[in-house]
């Protein structure tokens, strides 16, 4: 369906009381209810949709929406469509990096087919070399990763540049300062978006879904709760836990057994790769936990 005279096409911003916030390209805000087929089908829509819709009112911008376009990714915490990263931050201090939980974050936004980055916050609480040890860490998974500090301004302007023309989820347990990163980034917008701001407001803390803001890369961005827990995907099993390890993938055709799971079997690559320092040994170890904890949930159904 193309869009015709009298049509809008746009992203869902945010749903509340009925209504769909549409951002259209020209940045306008359409409030948005649905035509009747799609209440009786009872069709979702969520933030970060891309959808079509005839103009009843163009000077007010009200208008209703009859198509929803496929989504190529969805993710469920929170429910947001079309995403194409999720920036995961972690706080070199105060909290301390909770590094196991950064790893099945890292799997669990994998499993849903959107690529990760990596934000490790407050650099300006700690030394370089802290930052350094763990980029080392993480710098074979190929992942995009940023040492920043909102009070130094450090890895802003890169964060920007990857943040720009895409939705961007953030990520993270509490008291990492994703909300800081979040109010810097938008606070070079506020004029251009400000009718946006004022209208999305309304209800902010009675919605049950998401809702996206902009900013002034061009892109998209979404805050999600704190967290200090997250389950492992239900469906994931033991032979496919090293398919989210992109640092293991050099070595793991190496290994004497195609189902080679980098635990105890003989002529591993992936342990030889650690045992030589190719390899993070931590990271490895919470390899072996996850694994072990995958193992013993197959068990259990």
């Amino acid at each position: 369906m193309s869009v015709k005279q009298g049509q809008i096409e746009g992203i869902v911003m945010k749903a509340y009381s009925g209504f769909y916030y549409v951002l259209d390209e020209k940045q306008q805000l359409w409030e948005c209810s649905l035509r009747g087929k799609y209440r009786l089908k009872g069709q979702s829509f969520l933030p970060g949709d891309r959808v079509i819709g005839t103009v009843i009112d163009e000077v007010a911008r009200k208008a209703v929406i009859e198509e929803v376009l496929p989504r190529h990714t969805i993710i469920d915490r929170p429910l947001v469509a079309n995403v194409d990263q999720v920036i995961i931050v972690m706080a070199l201090a105060n909290p301390e990096p909770d590094l196991h939980l950064l790893d099945r974050m890292i799997i669990m936004v994998q499993s849903h087919k959107v690529s990760p980055a990596l934000c490790f916050n407050k650099a300006d609480l700690v030394e370089e070399q802290a930052a350094l040890s763990l980029q080392k860490c993480y710098a074979p998974t190929g992942f995009p990763f940023l040492i920043t500090s909102t009070v130094q301004g450090l890895g802003i302007a890169r964060l920007k540049e990857l943040l720009k023309g895409k939705i961007t989820v953030f990520a993270g347990p509490s008291g990492v300062g994703k909300s800081s990163l979040l109010n810097l980034l938008q606070e070079e917008q506020q004029l251009q978006t400000g009718e946006v701001s004022v209208k999305l407001a309304r209800g902010r803390h009675t919605t049950r879904h998401a809702q996206l803001l902009a900013n002034s890369e061009g892109g998209l961005l979404v805050d999600t709760p704190g967290f200090s827990r997250l389950n492992l995907p239900e469906e994931l099993r033991r032979e496919e836990v090293t398919n989210y390890y992109p640092d293991y993938g050099e070595y793991a055709p190496k290994c004497r057994f195609r189902s080679c799971l980098h635990r105890a079997e003989p002529d591993c690559a992936v342990q030889q790769a650690v045992e030589k320092g190719l390899l993070d040994k931590g990271r490895y170890q919470r390899y072996l936990d996850i694994l072990t904890e995958v193992m013993e949930a197959e068990r259990r159904y």
